[in-house]
């Protein structure tokens, strides 16, 4: 018996037209949530220095101009975030025990208690290094609600007879190395998940005294982001109202032309 082979079959047909073919996904049609996943990676590459506010303004007009995923990539093609990793590696590594040598030895700032009390809290600027002497007093040192202009902070407290409490936001990373010498020194170690949060050290000595450093329930550090849009907003105030300065000067011009010419002048 004569069997016959038969050619497989086949899905594809040869008449089938090239545009049956599947889109590669850079060509496919961008979706909202890709355009808000890309925006959010523009956004903390502002807050993190690696873009401008012009920059910035200039990608986000972009990612809405954007219809592709291949458009939407191109105007994160060059930041960290769209590589799924960062350059320096930060984001296993723990934190530091100890602060760099970047920081000065002289204190931007002395908090001084001397048989009465101090009180450093509210919206305030931090600086790189803080003194807090309570002597027969009590010293706080609130940073809850502090503007963080450096990464790293070191606060120096020293309780003779007295009573000295830090408190920090709960997403810093923050840790302590003193002592007490009959007398109570505790810092309550913090990681924040976050490798760019800002990170406190809390060192010194208590001398029959008390050093309490905690974290604040409830309280989260300051975004740089609020502050980029507070320039911001300034900005544009301010251009506003040149421009509104320059319309009315040129209504005043206008008039007072009208007014020649009825008058002849």
């Amino acid at each position: 018996m004569d069997l016959k082979k038969s050619p497989a079959p086949t899905d594809a047909r040869p008449d089938s037209p090239a545009g049956d073919r599947p889109l590669p996904p850079t060509e496919l049609r961008c979706s909202d949530a890709d355009r808000d996943r890309i925006a959010d990676m523009l956004r903390d590459a502002l807050s993190e220095g690696r873009l401008t506010a012009d920059e910035h303004a200039e990608r986000v007009e972009g990612v809405l101009r954007a219809k592709t995923v291949g458009e939407l990539d191109a105007f994160v093609r060059d930041l960290p975030a769209a590589h799924g990793s960062r350059p320096s590696g930060s984001q296993t590594a723990p934190p530091p025990n100890r602060p760099s040598a970047a920081i000065p030895a002289e204190a931007d700032e002395n908090v001084v208690a001397v048989f009465s009390s101090a009180v450093r809290r509210g919206r305030w600027r931090a600086g790189r290094r803080i003194h807090a002497y309570a002597i027969f007093g009590s010293v706080e040192i609130d940073l809850s609600e502090a503007l963080f202009e450096y990464q790293q902070i070191v606060v120096k407290a020293i309780s003779v007879f007295g009573d000295v409490q830090v408190r920090v936001p709960e997403n810093v990373s923050m840790r302590g190395t003193g002592g007490g010498v009959l007398g109570n020194f505790e810092v309550s170690p913090l990681d924040s998940g976050d490798p760019q949060a800002p990170m406190v050290f809390v060192d010194g000595w208590a001398v029959l005294g008390n050093v309490e450093a905690t974290p604040r329930k409830g309280r989260l550090v300051a975004d740089i982001l609020e502050r980029v849009s507070e320039r911001v907003s300034r900005s544009v105030d301010r251009k506003s109202a040149g421009q509104w300065e320059r319309k009315v000067n040129r209504k005043l011009e206008q008039a007072d032309r009208k007014m020649r010419r009825r008058m002849g002048l």
